[in-house]
């Protein structure tokens, strides 16, 4: 037998590292971790309820409410652990705390990339914009209150239109309009062109007058009132007021003059009379329905007794008030010492 096999086995060399200490877990560098830097921690902040998690990198860059908040200068509220670091040790890995802010968490999120990047995306929304710029003023965060502030005046001089009127291009779409909205709406219709006679002397300044008041009662009412035009009816010039769903009025502007030779069309300016049917549509301005004593004032229903009313009385709700602005004439226009000759 040999010697190797016989003796006894030969001692373990020793060790060259150092033996770990009992109950301790390795450190960072045990893993190939850099050393623990400022940068490397991050902070849970609790913003009304929106939880967000950055770096006190971030939070301290620039010269905010929020670099006083974690620079020790401001009191903050937190849990226990609110600031931990990446590596973490035994105890501070198990704690999970927040640093409480007692704001709206809604723009928190745009403050954040702000002070990140430098800039960010501003809301379009007018109301939107106010908002983040009473959050930027609150975390003193100077760069995005000027951005803010510069959106808002560019938006206050940017000319909108006050009121925009449809133009009706079939019986359809007329009816869609008229169900999509709970205003009561003023339909002008126009065309000139819908005509077999010659036209009077004053028809065209008329037709203009009518085009004219229509705009500006637009202008006066269209926060109220649904304005719409139409140029493809069948009369020349005519109002239309309706009121829930329904016509309530009509205002006819036009008349046939019976002259010697010739029939003519003459067009009206009832400028009255336009001014007392815009008037009264308003009363149906509510989707409660239009006031009783209003309406009997008006010449609508007469009280609100609903068993009451007789068969009569409830027809009439339905009934739509038609003028006709002289609508036939049984003279001409021709100068003073001209033959006049009326028919029938």
């Amino acid at each position: 037998m040999s010697a190797e096999a016989s003796g006894p086995a030969a001692p373990a060399a020793p060790s060259l590292e150092a033996p770990k200490p009992s109950g301790l877990e390795p450190g960072p560098a045990a893993y190939g971790l850099k050393p623990l830097t400022p940068n490397s921690k991050y902070v849970k902040l609790n913003v009304g309820g929106s939880l967000h998690y950055t770096t006190l990198r971030t939070l301290t860059g620039q010269d905010t409410m929020l670099k006083a908040m974690f620079s020790g200068r401001v009191e903050v509220l937190t849990d226990a652990g609110a600031i931990t670091n990446t590596y973490g040790t035994p105890n501070s890995a198990r704690r999970c705390g927040w640093v409480l802010i007692d704001r709206s968490g809604r723009h928190f999120g745009t403050i954040l990339n702000y002070l990140r990047d430098g800039s960010v995306p501003l809301p379009e929304s007018t109301r939107e914009l106010g908002e983040l710029l009473g959050e930027a003023r609150y975390y003193l965060v100077q760069g995005l209150i000027e951005d803010c502030q510069l959106a808002l005046q560019q938006k206050r001089e940017t000319l909108s239109p006050l009121c925009l009127i449809p133009t009706v291009t079939s019986p359809r779409e007329e009816q869609q309009l008229l169900a999509s909205t709970s205003k009561p709406v003023v339909k002008l219709l126009h065309n000139r062109s819908n005509n077999k006679y010659s036209y009077t002397s004053t028809s065209d300044d008329n037709l203009l007058k009518n085009i004219e008041l229509f705009d500006k009662l637009a202008l006066r009412f269209h926060g109220r009132l649904l304005f719409l035009k139409d140029v493809l009816g069948d009369e020349i010039c005519c109002w239309s007021f309706y009121g829930q769903g329904r016509k309530i009025a009509e205002v006819c502007c036009t008349s046939i003059v019976y002259a010697t030779e010739k029939k003519q069309t003459k067009v009206e300016f009832p400028e009255a009379r336009i001014f007392e049917e815009t008037l009264n549509i308003l009363i149906y301005e509510t989707p409660r329905g239009p006031d009783p004593a209003l309406l009997e004032a008006t010449g609508g229903a007469a009280g609100a007794g609903g068993a009451g009313r007789g068969e009569d009385e409830e027809n009439r709700e339905h009934r739509v008030r038609r003028i006709h602005v002289r609508r036939h004439i049984t003279h001409d226009e021709r100068p003073h010492g001209q033959q006049i000759v009326f028919k029938d």
